[in-house]
């Protein structure tokens, strides 16, 4: 059987992205971002400033931004799902999308981007807001990656 496959990430610096795109190619996957309904600004994400956004998420993480758009996980088997690691931790509004869908009977594949961070990446900390989905183990995907790297963890997934 042939499963439907989508990318979907978030991002607001073009990593994340960058990444995402270089998974489309690899897994044969559809593409859809992961837009906030207030997009992230570059002082938003400023993590020095303790008054920015990325702060007030990461200090209270019961905190969902609001979705302008995402994918519709009912029309695929397979989501892999893109972040950027804040504090080792992806941004609360990965939460605010998982918590919006019906997750049983797919599969949900992490990846995260960072230029250091590697914890977070695995995506296990995501689980409670999808407990219904199978989760594989995700990664980091840093600029080294190819599509052909890529390709070889796919198939080291199973989800064929």
């Amino acid at each position: 059987m042939n499963k439907r496959k989508v990318v979907t990430y978030f991002s607001i610096t073009g990593t994340t992205e960058r990444a995402a795109r270089l998974l489309v190619e690899a897994a044969g996957a559809d593409v859809v971002p992961i837009e906030a309904q207030t997009p992230y600004s570059s002082a938003d994400v400023d993590w020095r400033n303790k008054q920015s956004r990325c702060v007030a998420e990461h200090e209270d993480p019961a905190l969902r931004p609001e979705i302008a758009s995402a994918p519709n996980a009912g029309e695929y088997d397979v989501i892999f799902l893109g972040y950027p690691l804040w504090w080792e931790q992806a941004p609360n509004i990965i939460r605010s999308f998982l918590e919006s869908q019906q997750w049983e009977g797919k599969t949900i594949i992490p990846f995260a981007t960072s230029s250091s961070s590697i914890s977070g990446s695995d995506g296990k900390h995501l689980h409670s807001s999808a407990s219904d989905a199978d989760w594989k183990e995700g990664r980091r995907i840093t600029y080294r990656d190819t599509v052909q790297s890529l390709g070889r963890w796919i198939q080291q997934l199973g989800i064929e």
